[in-house]
């Protein structure tokens, strides 16, 4: 009779279990239909989502993978950096300290490799860009010298973001978008490079409105002609060969040093803060390592009635992306040691315009002479 209770009592707990899931995701799936905080839709733009998107909460990794043996979600540097204290040096000045990693598209797919490793088809559709073989089970190893859609052969790192549609048509951004590195910090000098399989998500695909105004990574939100800081998508944009919709977005670039990743994404990485007494950025104290601050500049050939535009994670202000480091270490420190310590606005191949006597850092290839 024991065993006959123990199986009810795990059959009724089970079934609990599921029930509160699916509340769950009825819950997220209603308050994503109406608009974050009970808002209505008129509020943000007059136009509805169109399906539901997948339920995509932050969270531990589910399943064991190459890069992370007991599947707990923490993923410790080897070797781990200690001993760094945040600088508060004041540079030479240096209005651009920057290069570019312009991608294109490379395909599109409900796999996310951080959020749900080793689990196709958990996510929703996301857009990604860089190495061509990034899917559910993309780990460090697969990911290192992968072909890649970047104009440097070097970066084969992965990023990728939530796919956008206008009605049931999937609209891929055209041409290679422009994906910024640059210095978060006052101090540029104190910029190092990212340590191979760092990964993180930034922003969040059940922020609100309000959450997705005030994220430290808003830069413009979305535009499109001469409409800027939208929240949500705007009603309509001029349809004109020349209008995209366009989205701007800025990652966390202190890191705490001691893990490549953890369970909620985000919390082994920080945005600068600001220190006291100055208008200086510098990296807290308890994320003392700074890394090149990564840019999104996402154009999307939408325009015209935007009342059908979506994502696949929900409205607009549900945007956010994923990076996940595969770099060739010596090129990676090359760049960022040439545009970013050395405070220039370099393109894609390290080379500043402005200071054509400093050199670039690749060849005609894009690659380390």
């Amino acid at each position: 009779m024991m065993r006959i209770r123990g199986r009810t009592l795990s059959a009724l707990l089970l079934a609990t279990a599921l029930g509160v899931s699916a509340l769950a995701v009825d819950t997220y799936s209603a308050v994503t239909a109406r608009g974050e905080s009970g808002t209505s839709a008129s509020a943000h733009g007059g136009h509805a989502v169109g399906t539901a998107p997948v339920a995509h909460v932050m969270g531990a990794s589910a399943l064991p993978s190459a890069d992370d043996a007991d599947g707990d979600g923490y993923i410790p540097a080897n070797p781990q950096v200690t001993g760094v204290t945040p600088s508060t040096a004041t540079p030479p000045p240096a209005y651009h300290r920057e290069f570019q990693a312009n991608c294109y598209v490379t395909h599109t797919a409900p796999d996310d490799p951080i959020v749900y490793p080793g689990q196709p088809g958990a996510s929703h559709d996301h857009t990604f860009m860089g190495n061509t073989s990034t899917d559910a089970r993309s780990t460090t190893a697969s990911l290192t010298g992968g072909p890649t859609t970047c104009n440097a052969p070097a970066d084969s790192s992965a990023y990728w973001m939530p796919s956008l549609f206008k009605g049931d048509q999937k609209i891929l951004p055209e041409g290679p978008q422009v994906i910024y590195y640059k210095s978060g910090v006052t101090d540029y000098r104190s910029v190092r490079p990212f340590p191979k399989g760092l990964r993180y998500v930034v922003g969040s695909p059940m922020q609100s409105a309000e959450e997705f105004r005030a994220h430290k990574g808003f830069v413009e939100g979305w535009e499109c002609g001469e409409s800027f800081f939208n929240v949500d998508f705007p009603t309509s944009c001029p349809s004109r060969p020349d209008v995209k919709l366009n989205i701007r977005f800025q990652a966390p670039s202190c890191w705490n040093g001691l893990y490549l990743d953890t369970p909620d994404h985000k919390s082994h990485m920080a945005y600068p803060v600001v220190k006291p007494g100055t208008n200086d950025n510098m990296c807290p104290a308890s994320h003392p390592v700074a890394l090149p601050m990564i840019e999104f500049k996402m154009a999307f050939p939408v325009n015209g009635d935007m009342s059908q535009v979506r994502l696949s994670s929900g409205r607009g202000y549900s945007f956010h992306y994923d990076f996940f480091n595969a770099w060739e270490e010596r090129t990676l420190k090359a760049l960022v040691d040439h545009c970013i310590v050395g405070g220039l606005q370099c393109d894609t191949r390290g080379y500043d315009q402005n200071h054509p006597e400093r050199g670039a850092v690749l060849n005609a290839d894009h690659r380390l002479p």
